[in-house]
């Protein structure tokens, strides 16, 4: 590996300025620093933790596709991943001759604020929106919103001003894409290279110069804490108080941020993130789409990977169970060595996973499902958007010409200790007519896989009994079947 060059600042740009930062904690936040440091106070602090939006700020980074902006949770995100990226915070936007921006003068005329605290949040993500789609549809404005919280429950005067708004301005015209040529021009002089290395101990930061270097790093320290996209990260910080130096950042880092397909297998790096994976998983898989677009808000699919959520190992993680299913492959890497493993065998325990000290999670690789294979996930939340899954359930399906079950791979999360095959159910499928009594004969046998927990999300007799109705709904929804679907005692009552 050739020489990397080192420099201890972090380089970015702030609405129009250039800037350079030579002292940074591990831990200090965009959203903190905004407010504290540069008296920009538009950007509000609701949650911390990148549920409600009011601290909703672009960013704009370079990638395969040009200068992309994106809406994040500044509460949430590093000063340590802005490296070479521009930051704009609502101060940023300005109208022609000194009046207010298209998206302001609409919630203005359309009564889209009312107590105003939330205001520059949906602003900046109705800003992001505009920009891709000057004239968006319903669906499009929901889900440009949905990481954005209002109390006053203003949401009908604010889908009005965001159709309305193009009528105050056109997109193109707009002083951020009228700059586009030169912040990029600004951004790519940025990319110098170099690794960043700040202090030592308690403060100590890096930013690798690319995959390679990272690889390097963290052999060295394996006891870094290396953060993608900061939204489990984040809270760590801002919810438990948790110290993170040294801290690796590895956000949109060169070498783990590409998605490829060769021969029927989608490889996907560890730094992709759920709204960069979207397209081309929806389109090859399509009940992906719809899951995805339940994942967080819009700031947290910008923000959020698909290699850190399977890296954490959490158990209510929402890709790992349907990736399981279709057969999804891990590449792990320490230095220079890699292994490929199947993914269901990461996740050995509650909090430990098959990943020796200093190696990484550096890529996926999905099985594209033949065309003649069923496959579904269903995620159970208290709320449909923006919430933390109860349980997940996933199915992949393969029938033989008979109607019988050739193969069949069944996982979920909140289940269990670790996201978790229920291979009881498999066997009692397999090699069986895949009618209505099999379905309910092998719903019996979901207490031999799980035995399901109680907390906050939902009870462990609900879980199981929404577990064993997901097997259910995914045979009425492969065969058009009508058959009742079991109810908990408490909803009988």
């Amino acid at each position: 590996m050739a020489k990397v060059n080192i420099r201890n600042e972090i380089r970015f740009i702030l609405n129009g300025r250039d800037i350079a930062l030579s002292s940074v904690a591990p831990d200090a936040t965009l959203l903190d620093w905004l407010r504290l440091d540069r008296s920009l106070r538009g950007t509000k602090e609701g949650c911390a933790e990148g549920d409600c939006g009011a601290c909703t700020v672009l960013i704009g980074k370079l990638s395969a596709a040009g200068l992309v902006y994106e809406s994040v949770n500044a509460c949430i995100r590093f000063l340590g991943s802005l490296d070479g990226t521009h930051v704009v915070t609502v101060e940023h936007l300005r109208g022609e001759a000194g009046q207010l921006h298209p998206v302001q003068q609409a919630m203005v005329d359309f009564h889209g604020s009312q107590c105003g605290f939330c205001t520059p949040g949906f602003v900046m993500s109705l800003y992001g929106l505009w920009m891709k789609s000057p004239d968006p549809s319903d669906a499009t404005i929901e889900k440009a919103l949905q990481g954005n919280l209002c109390r006053c429950t203003g949401y009908e005067a604010i889908m009005r001003a965001a159709h309305a708004i193009s009528s105050y301005g056109k997109a193109a015209k707009d002083p951020l894409a009228a700059e586009r040529r030169d912040i990029t021009t600004r951004l790519q002089a940025l990319r110098d290279g170099a690794r960043i290395e700040m202090d030592s101990g308690k403060t100590r930061l890096v930013v690798p110069a690319d995959a390679d270097d990272f690889a390097s790093v963290f052999e060295k320290e394996p006891t870094a804490t290396v953060v993608a996209g900061s939204t489990d990260v984040g809270l760590w910080v801002t919810k438990h108080m948790r110290e993170i130096s040294p801290a690796i950042f590895i956000g949109n880092l060169p070498g783990l941020c590409t998605i490829t397909e060769d021969d029927g297998v989608i490889s996907i790096g560890a730094g992709v993130t759920y709204t960069e994976a979207f397209s081309i998983l929806s389109k090859r898989i399509p009940a992906l789409g719809p899951l995805f677009d339940r994942i967080g808000g819009e700031q947290v699919r910008n923000m959020g990977t698909i290699g850190g959520n399977v890296a954490n190992g959490s158990p209510i993680g929402d890709t790992p169970p349907p990736l399981i299913a279709l057969g999804a492959r891990l590449t792990l890497r320490k230095g220079k060595t890699r292994r490929t493993i199947p993914l269901q065998d990461f996740f050995i325990a509650y909090g430990k996973q098959d990943r020796q000290p200093g190696e990484f999670v550096e890529a996926l690789h999905v099985p594209v499902p033949a065309k003649d294979v069923k496959f579904a996930v269903y995620k159970v939340t208290k709320r449909r958007d923006e919430d933390i899954t109860a349980t997940l359930g996933a199915f992949c399906l393969a029938l033989a010409k008979d109607g019988t079950v050739a193969d069949i791979r069944i996982a979920y999360g909140g289940m269990a200790a670790t996201p978790k095959r229920v291979a009881a159910v498999e066997q009692a499928l397999i090699g069986k007519a895949w009618n209505e009594a099999t379905v309910e004969a092998a719903m019996a046998e979901y207490a031999k896989d799980f035995t399901p927990l109680t907390d906050m999300r939902a009870s462990a007799e609900y879980r199981a009994l929404a577990a064993k109705n997901l097997l259910l709904r995914f045979y009425v929804e492969t065969t058009g079947t009508k058959v009742p679907v079991q109810v908990s005692r408490s909803e009988a009552a």
